[in-house]
Order: structure tokens, then sequence, then C-alpha cells
């Protein structure tokens, strides 16, 4: 009976031992797999603020070429304004030429 008891004990502290064990080692794989999905975390985050960044530019010079062909055609707009201007200007100074000098013709006959 003694023997009986012993080989139970005996039993009873492998199974321990090896709860143990496997804890330790279930404690350890869920340690490593922390550490992992951290690190893995931290990379994506990392490249998430890279593709943020790489659109962040990508906008800025999307707004860059808006603005400069914008301002192109601002430009166009204002010079052909400019040139429709330009040739009323000189018909209304030929008209107030030619007023000035029928008038003065006029004076002079008179």
């Amino acid at each position: 009976m003694k023997q009986i008891i012993q080989d139970v004990l005996q039993a009873e502290e492998k199974v321990s031992l090896a709860l143990k064990q496997a804890r330790e080692k279930a404690s350890e794989m869920l340690r490593s797999a922390e550490k992992e999905v951290s690190e893995e975390m931290g990379r994506a985050r990392e490249k998430a603020h890279e593709i943020m960044q790489a659109t962040l530019e990508e906008a800025k010079k999307e707004a860059e070429r808006t603005r400069e062909e914008r301002l192109r055609l601002l430009d166009q707009e204002k010079d052909a304004l400019l040139n429709s201007h330009t040739e009323a200007t000189e018909a209304l100074v030929d008209n107030i030429c030619r007023i000035v000098v029928t008038t003065s013709r006029q004076r002079g006959s008179t």
C-alpha cells in the first residue's frame, strides 16, 4: 500500500511538474506572441506614417500644380483683357484725335 501511495505521489509530482512546465511554456509563448504583435504594430504604424507623408507630399505637389495652372490661366485672361482694351483704347484715342482736328479746323475756318 505504501508503494502505491508513493507511486501516486510521484505521479502527482510528475503531473504537477509537467503542468508547471506547460504553464511556463505557454507564458513564454504568450510573451513572444505579444512581442511579435507589438513589433508588427510598430512597423504598421511606421508604414502608415510613411504612406501619410507620401500622400501629403503628393497633395501639396498637386495643389502647387493646380495653383500654377490657375495663375497661368489668369495671366492669359489678363493679357486677353488688356489686348481687347488696347484696341478699344486706340480706337477711342483715334476718335478723340479726329474730333480735335475737326474742331480745330472748324474754329480756324470761322
